[in-house]
């Protein structure tokens, strides 16, 4: 029986793997070994590893790793601390395969601790690319990886180009995109948002349209991040519309762009603005697909938005280059840009699904592929 060690370490992470989770847990050829690490453990995040236990999968280890500060050194400290942390976790575990998501640098961590130990490592999600260094360390964890089961032809071709060999590079689809399949079969609404999870700021009415405001840091910029946030609050409240407004990743800048959520929440009281920690996976997509608009920078509106056909609002450059479908409107960082995209996206209305990043199937072909591969580390490359 295989041991695949799957590293869990943020909201996104766990949304974007949930499905080949529940797939290779019904193996009976595979042990599948859960590991919660960085922010999916904290509170101030929403908790993810109370929802992954929810959803039936037993923790095999917890690491702790975020250090407080939320600045470049601080994201590489906590890299630092993810190696020395998760190197224990492996050595207690002793997994065949280590299965590690995206480009975040937890997830680098995770890499350079089963590539020193010899673990064969899989890597979901690579040969993408974005504006900021998430693309440098998805790059750098792609020639760590011994496996790549990447979302899209166009992911396969870059990874390949890298000098990867063709044969370990294997197109998947993005498992989010499990999930957006499931809420198009069943997608009606039929629970409060507010009532379900709380949160804080305004009760807001619903029933005649609603935004989704999720924006994070951009690395690059992340002195920026309180400036950055404030045009789109800005935009947002003087919309009038009700926007339910998520809380960003641990990134450098985060702390710039929740203080300029708090103080903008002090200051404005805006009557039709309400804040969240998180969701689950199947709630929020649910919430987002009955929205007017997503408005900020999450991949989960060039991901699950193409497929769900929500029209985006998509500001500066966290995500620049990454492929996308017609649903996504690029603007910068200013508030008349963005209510007038707003506006046009609103007026435009639902778009046809599009299938660029998976047809809802990835989960299944995820734990098929690590399955049936032959453990390999240390490969020679093709240059």
């Amino acid at each position: 029986m295989r041991k695949v060690c799957v590293v869990i370490t943020a909201r996104p992470s766990y949304s974007r793997i949930r499905s080949a989770l529940e797939t290779l847990k019904a193996r009976d050829d595979i042990e599948l070994q859960v590991v919660a690490a960085a922010s999916a453990l904290l509170d101030r995040y929403g908790s993810v590893v109370t929802e992954i236990e929810r959803d039936g999968f037993e923790i095999a280890s917890k690491v702790y790793m975020v250090l407080e500060g939320e600045q470049p050194s601080t994201m590489a400290k906590t890299t630092g601390i993810g190696m020395i942390e998760l190197a224990t976790a492996f050595d207690n575990l002793q997994p065949d395969f280590v299965v590690t998501i995206a480009d975040r640098h937890e997830t680098l961590a995770t890499a350079v601790a089963a590539a020193y130990m010899n673990i064969p490592l899989v890597h979901i999600q690579g040969g993408e690319i974005t504006g900021s260094i998430d693309e440098k360390v998805r790059h750098a964890i792609t020639k760590l990886s011994d496996y790549h089961l990447v979302s899209s032809e166009q992911a396969r071709e870059r990874v390949v180009r890298m000098g990867e060999a063709p044969e370990t590079v294997i197109v998947t689809g993005c498992p989010s995109i499990d999930i957006a399949a499931r809420i198009l079969d069943a997608p009606a609404l039929e629970f409060d948002p507010v009532h379900k999870y709380g949160g804080v700021g305004a009760k807001v009415d619903l029933s005649n349209g609603y935004l989704v405001a999720l924006q994070h840091p951009v690395t690059t910029e992340h002195e920026l991040a309180r400036r950055h946030v404030h045009e789109t609050l800005h935009a947002a409240a003087d919309s009038g519309i009700p926007a339910l407004w998520f809380w960003p990743t641990p990134d450098a800048g985060s702390d710039g762009t929740s203080r300029g959520i708090r103080a903008f929440r002090e200051s404005h009281d805006p009557s039709n603005l309400h804040f969240f920690k998180n969701m689950a996976p199947e709630d929020f997509l649910r919430v987002l697909y009955h929205s007017s608009c997503l408005v900020g920078n999450s991949s989960a509106g060039i991901r699950e938005c193409s497929f769900l056909g929500v029209p985006v609002v998509n500001i500066g450059g966290r995500q620049l280059g990454r492929d996308r479908g017609p649903n996504v409107l690029d603007v910068d960082h200013d508030r008349g840009a963005i209510a007038d995209a707003i506006r046009k996206q609103i007026a435009h209305g639902r778009y046809s699904s599009d299938s660029l990043y998976g047809d809802g199937a990835a989960g299944p072909r995820i734990a098929d592929a690590i399955g049936r591969i032959e453990p390999r580390i240390h490969k020679r490359l093709n240059y």
